[in-house]
């Protein structure tokens, strides 16, 4: 079945997005604003506490970061189960300061803790009084809040965050030498980011072509659920459902441009592109169960290698 593109709107999209950037590009040129504070933490429910658990956690510490003088920055959504975003990564590298809540563990908050003590930068680890300290991490003064919230001890606890904050932020600003973590273990070599300078031009299109990619996966997912009821998970047997992860494999316009001939092959129904991040998407596939997942997964994959082969000649 043909995917039709209601192109209007996606230029419309564009349009505002290029609108907004330019303003706000002007805008902080003329504007003192406030440094970012990043936040890593949970969202989701995890070891009992509820996404709600985690709304309030939020604002108890953006309030803290507000009283210090800077802006609240998320850094990513912790449960993100995709390769991590460049962005993301910018804003672990970034953020001249960045609060990470290491309560109940959560395995994606472990990590970009990790990658901003590899920068070695200011880092402030917290944690509720009912998660264990880590061992790699326990050098690291950690500063406790209880997980019932309680009134009397979290306003102790804001006052300890705010000072902390503020108090470290200054420490770095002063100390060429400030280190988080490193300076306990020796001399080492930080990783750094390369970084390069673009015109207001570049940026805006770059902001323009991934806003198309959102915009075309979102359209592409909608399109096949409301023609075909796809991907109710829950009522499809897992033997109907082919996951491909493209990445490094293809570009999205190529998979975009190849959506109709795969769904012309034997035993595919249904075709969706799974956006998960910067040049990294999945195909999901619902076939027909007298067909080979297999042999279906390898046909796809040989056909978007022939494509890219063919690209790269013809360039």
């Amino acid at each position: 079945m043909p995917i039709r593109h209601d192109t209007s709107s996606k230029v419309s999209h564009i349009n505002e997005l290029a609108d907004i950037l330019n303003y706000t590009m002007e805008k902080n040129t003329t504007e003192t604003q406030n440094l970012k504070c990043g936040i890593i933490m949970p969202i989701s429910s995890i070891d009992g506490c509820s996404e709600s658990h985690w709304s309030d956690v939020m604002e108890i510490i953006s309030s803290c970061v507000q009283e210090a003088g800077f802006d609240s920055n998320i850094v990513s959504n912790a449960d993100d189960v995709g390769v991590i975003h460049k962005r993301i990564v910018q804003n672990l590298y970034d953020n001249p300061i960045v609060i990470c809540d290491v309560s109940c563990r959560n395995p994606n908050v472990m990590f970009e803790l990790g990658m901003r003590l590899a920068f070695d930068k200011p880092t402030i680890i917290i944690k509720d009084d009912k998660t264990p300290y880590s061992f790699d991490t326990s050098s690291i003064e950690h500063i406790e809040y209880p997980r019932d919230l309680r009134f009397n001890k979290i306003k102790e606890f804001k006052i300890k965050l705010t000072e902390k904050i503020k108090s470290t932020h200054k420490k770095a600003s002063e100390d060429p030498n400030f280190s988080t973590f490193l300076k306990n273990f020796g001399e080492f070599k930080v990783a750094k980011i390369d970084t390069k300078e673009v015109s207001q031009q570049e940026f805006i299109m770059d902001e323009i072509k991934s806003l198309r990619r959102l915009i075309l996966s979102n359209n592409i997912s909608s399109k096949r659920r409301n023609d075909i009821g796809l991907f109710h998970y829950d009522s499809i047997e897992d033997k109907d459902i082919v996951d491909i992860c493209l990445e490094g494999l293809c570009t999205f316009e190529t998979l975009e441009k190849s959506l109709n001939r795969i769904l012309s092959f034997p035993g595919v129904i249904t075709a969706e592109i799974d956006n998960r991040g910067e040049e990294h998407f999945h195909l999901i596939l619902k076939i027909n169960s007298k067909y080979s997942k297999d042999e279906i997964e390898d046909e796809v994959r040989k056909y978007l290698s022939r494509r890219r082969y063919s690209s790269k000649n013809i360039s």
